[in-house]
């Protein structure tokens, strides 16, 4: 009667969300204050002032067609706007006919992907990762082919990679500050990539496109910085989103930027402007896109951040665990005491902790702490935490 592939997804539903439903269920029994969620990345410091006050200004001041359409990439100011603040950073030259506005970096993926895969085309993902972007790659009839990255680092390993690619690779797509390690891949190993994706262009006279999902790119720590895969990837797109870095997730706001040294980019450009319109869902929101013309230079306060990370890894190692110290995002990524990580969070739930198993970031062995919660949520669950390490350090 419905779609089988929708049927069986449904059956592997996303780890975060049956996290969060379990953690509603404990929270009515127990109490919110005796219930420790570390389940889903929902940013919790409020957005800064100046991206309430400028949604204020502009809706007091109402300005003609302020509700109606624009054209299909999004307003020309503002992506002017964005091309000349990410150009900064980026290290290359960019103008607004390069930026596409979108509905959040998901709807962004989808695009992007939609323009660039024939049927049967395969995309590499490198694990772990936001276990979406699979679903995605098939909306767009491709193929996921998953590489996993280096588990003492979680850094790309080059050659995982070199063996996956076939004349088939249409594109890989990187994520960092990286769902779910908080890890930034090193520039010096982007710049190796690059030197491979550049051979075997020439070995299968393919184009490989980098797609470079960027959401986390301003929650970046230690005064690290986040290497600029527009300077170091040719054939490089970049999808940013306004969810975390503004604590705006429910507005859905986002953008493409594509590299101008891209052959035939017009075409390209042309093909996302025709998908940003014709998948139907992906369109920016207009309100919102006037926001984040006046909050281009906003973040919220990383320390927040910051301090979380520091106080639950640091206790956590102190207590046994394992774990790469996360350099941006705000995500822990440490290792399970056992080898099935399900069970793990299954024992987890005995002290009320909600963690994501990394089977749904296709990394078992692992699990996903988020710690965008509350200073007090991450001091109260520690015993916790400990008493969950007793039961299997003793």
């Amino acid at each position: 009667m419905f779609s089988e592939k929708i049927i069986t997804n449904l059956g592997k539903s996303s780890w975060i969300r049956a996290m969060f439903e379990e953690g509603e269920k404990l929270r009515k029994i127990y109490g919110p204050e005796h219930v420790f969620d570390f389940s889903l990345g929902n940013p919790d410091p409020e957005p800064p002032v100046k991206v309430k006050s400028a949604l204020k200004q502009i809706i007091l001041e109402d300005p003609p067609r302020l509700h109606g359409y624009m054209p299909n990439a999004g307003y020309p100011d503002v992506r002017a706007k964005i091309a000349s603040s990410l150009q900064e950073t980026a290290g290359v030259t960019l103008s607004g006919q390069h930026i596409v506005m979108t509905c959040g970096a998901g709807g962004a993926l989808n695009v992007i992907l939609k323009t660039l895969l024939n049927p049967g085309e395969e995309v590499v993902v490198l694990s772990p990762f936001f276990v979406e972007y699979l679903t995605y790659i098939d909306n767009h009839q491709g193929i996921g082919v998953v590489v996993p990255t280096k588990k003492d680092s979680f850094q790309p390993d080059l050659e995982a990679i070199e063996a996956a690619i076939t004349s088939k690779t249409k594109a890989i797509i990187i994520n960092s500050p990286n769902n779910p390690t908080g890890v930034l891949y090193q520039e010096d190993i982007l710049i190796k990539l690059d030197e491979l994706l550049e051979l075997k262009e020439k070995e299968f006279h393919t184009v490989i496109y980098v797609i470079s999902d960027e959401p986390y790119r301003k929650l970046v720590y230690d005064h690290d910085e986040l290497p600029s895969v527009l300077k170091i990837f040719r054939n490089s797109i970049m999808v940013d989103s306004f969810s975390k870095s503004l604590s705006i997730p429910g507005e859905r706001i986002g953008y493409i930027a594509a590299n101008p040294g891209i052959a035939d980019i017009d075409l390209l450009m042309n093909g996302l402007i025709y998908c940003n319109r014709t998948l139907g869902y992906v369109n920016a929101p207009a309100l919102f896109q006037k926001v984040i013309a006046e909050s281009l230079d906003e973040a919220v306060d990383i320390e927040i951040y910051r301090e979380r990370r520091d106080l639950l890894y640091h206790q956590l190692i102190s207590m046994g665990y394992e774990c790469v110290k996360p350099q941006g995002a705000f995500y822990l990524f440490p290792k399970s005491f056992i080898e099935n990580d399900i069970e793990f969070k299954n024992h987890a739930l005995k002290y009320n902790i909600l963690i994501v198993p990394g089977t749904g970031f296709y990394c078992p062995g692992y699990f996903r702490l988020s710690y965008c919660v509350s200073l007090k949520t991450i001091q109260d669950s520690l015993p916790a935490f400990e008493a969950l390490a007793r039961d299997f350090l003793k």
